[in-house]
């Protein structure tokens, strides 16, 4: 006996399989007429609603991000608005409280610079 008296016997079975394949296949869905909508839409209408629910909510987060980001950049021009300012009042208390700068203010006042200076010792009076 030949292999080759088993080709036809072959063929026919591949045929059968394709054939039973291409049915099941066609089997996993549910038998509809042309036109008929699934009844049963509430998971579509699940899945859209997370979606869209999803969405809105990256817009909001993204939004109150890009407003901080505003306010942000608001707040480090104040901040730098603050510190010019401070920077400039300290170098006008450092300039007026120069030995120069405060002997020149007393002697506007009237004070009199001395030659020869007292010192009071509180702990002698104690005693």
């Amino acid at each position: 006996m030949a292999i080759l008296d088993f080709v036809p016997a072959i063929e026919i079975s591949r045929k059968i399989v394709r054939e039973k394949t291409n049915q099941a296949v066609l089997r996993l869905l549910p038998d509809s007429k042309a036109g008929q909508i699934a009844p049963d839409r509430t998971f579509g209408i699940l899945l859209g609603a997370i979606f869209t629910t999803g969405l809105l909510s990256l817009l909001v987060i993204n939004t109150s991000l890009a407003q901080d980001a505003f306010v942000l950049q608001e707040l480090k021009q104040q901040t730098q608005v603050l510190t010019d300012q401070r920077e400039a009042i300290i170098r006008e208390v450092a300039a007026k409280s120069s030995p120069d700068k405060l002997a020149e203010s007393a002697g506007k006042l009237g004070m009199v610079a001395t030659s020869n200076p007292r010192f009071l010792n509180m702990s002698a009076g104690s005693k």
